[in-house]
């Protein structure tokens, strides 16, 4: 497949559904890992008065994190299995110019 259209709508369908099945995977591990740690099933929302401050915060800053990181090494993987089922990398992923030699020189 060469890159065009086509992939960069293939690519766009198989990265959301690998972030989505990432964030699927952390969240039912960050619920399992909040119960253990604390002995109650985690917030519903945290953003109920109700619902201890301490408490808010720590599962906000908790999942927030575990699910940022499920679902970006998810699309790092399925950008891999893209590139190798195809032979280049994703579209949105082919110019992002990550190389030292080419970042700008540092500005003070």
């Amino acid at each position: 497949m060469a890159p065009g259209k086509n992939s960069s709508k293939f690519w766009s369908v198989f990265s959301l559904a690998a972030a989505l099945a990432g964030a699927a995977v952390a969240k039912k591990g960050l619920n399992t890992t909040w119960r253990a740690a604390t002995g109650k099933n985690p917030p519903a929302n945290p953003a109920d008065p109700d619902v201890d401050l301490w408490e808010a915060v720590a599962w906000a800053a908790f999942s927030g994190t575990a699910v940022g990181l499920a679902r970006m090494l998810a699309t790092r993987r399925a950008a891999t299995y893209y590139a190798k089922s195809t032979g280049h990398l994703p579209p949105p992923l082919q110019k992002d110019d990550q190389k030292a030699d080419r970042a700008p020189a540092p500005t003070t």
